[in-house]
């Protein structure tokens, strides 16, 4: 039950975080929005952390566990909010979110035991997702490149060559799915990391590396924006990310695997969310999907309550 409630409070957290990414990122830019939600995650994790226990002791497999985190986490979500700019909440949402099955893949073949209706259940969810994410529609065909990107006001043919081969939709695609597989990775060293030290303290070499290698060096640079519209998106995300990497923690100590598939609703959540609050049209098939994730959460909690 504890890897069941910890993977769903992840995804109300991460599906909160993905929706005001989503609009903060057409604010500020893409680079700004993971700065100032790097930096709000830290100022929270430290002292928790602190608070939490005594510090771990590094040993070799410790540190790569924190590398693998803290860089796929900083990376994905620069992918994922990269993608937000130019395409829909529930596209990009859903194709990161098979974040979850890449983490439990990975969790099987490091050794960890599944029993088979768990499994078929986790693959029922993981259908679901991929229907939401397949049918989830045309993204936005308008490119809403951030301020921080000179890019976006390049025309394509004047030496952006891959700008001028994918529409606007295609590189949302390729965004999210490259922001799942290095989520997958980043997730389950997350998962590693909580198995030695707290959930405060194993979120924060994700934030470390994110104000260590963006927000200072667009801070240097004088790229770092940041409007007041903006300020209380960018709390807000950096709240739901800290919070939901945690709640992923917590519920992983029991089993990785299902922790990291339910708390890849986020997407689920985040397309149902934009619907009603952006006007996201959900396709009847990405209505099924959705279905489909809440049966297979409902079984899932029967056969492990």
């Amino acid at each position: 039950m504890i890897a069941i409630l910890g993977g769903l409070g992840a995804a109300v957290l991460w599906a909160s975080a993905t929706l005001t990414s989503s609009r903060a990122g057409r604010l500020i830019g893409a680079s700004s929005t993971l700065a100032w939600m790097m930096l709000v995650g830290l100022v929270v994790a430290i002292p928790m952390g602190v608070a939490s226990g005594p510090l771990p002791t590094l040993t070799p497999s410790t540190t790569v566990w924190m590398l693998c985190s803290g860089i796929g986490n900083v990376v994905g979500l620069l992918f994922v909010y990269r993608g937000l700019r130019i395409g829909k909440v529930g596209v990009i949402a859903a194709l990161a979110s098979t974040e979850g099955a890449i983490a439990a893949v990975i969790s099987v073949v490091a050794g960890e035991r599944m029993t088979i209706p768990v499994a078929l259940t986790l693959c029922v969810i993981v259908v679901g997702i991929a229907v939401v994410a397949l049918a989830s529609g045309e993204a936005e065909e308008t490119d809403a490149d951030g301020p921080d990107s000179s890019a976006g006001a390049i025309p394509a043919s004047a030496g952006h060559p891959a700008r001028h081969r994918f529409k606007p939709a295609q590189r949302a695609v390729l965004w999210g799915v490259a922001a799942a597989l290095v989520f997958g990775l980043s997730i389950y060293s997350t998962a590693r990391l909580g198995a030695s030290m707290s959930p405060m303290m194993a979120v924060l070499p994700a934030r470390v590396v994110g104000v260590v290698g963006v927000f200072i060096p667009l801070a240097v640079a004088g790229r770092l924006r940041l409007t007041r519209p903006a300020a209380p998106m960018v709390l807000l995300i950096g709240l739901g990310e800290v919070f939901g990497n945690a709640s992923f923690v917590v519920g992983s100590g029991q089993s990785i695997a299902i922790s990291a598939v339910l708390a890849s609703q986020f997407a689920a959540i985040s397309a149902v969310a934009a619907f009603v609050l952006f006007h996201e049209r959900l396709s009847l098939s990405q209505r099924y999907g959705v279905i489909a994730i809440a049966v297979g959460v409902a079984v899932l909690t029967a056969t492990r309550g």
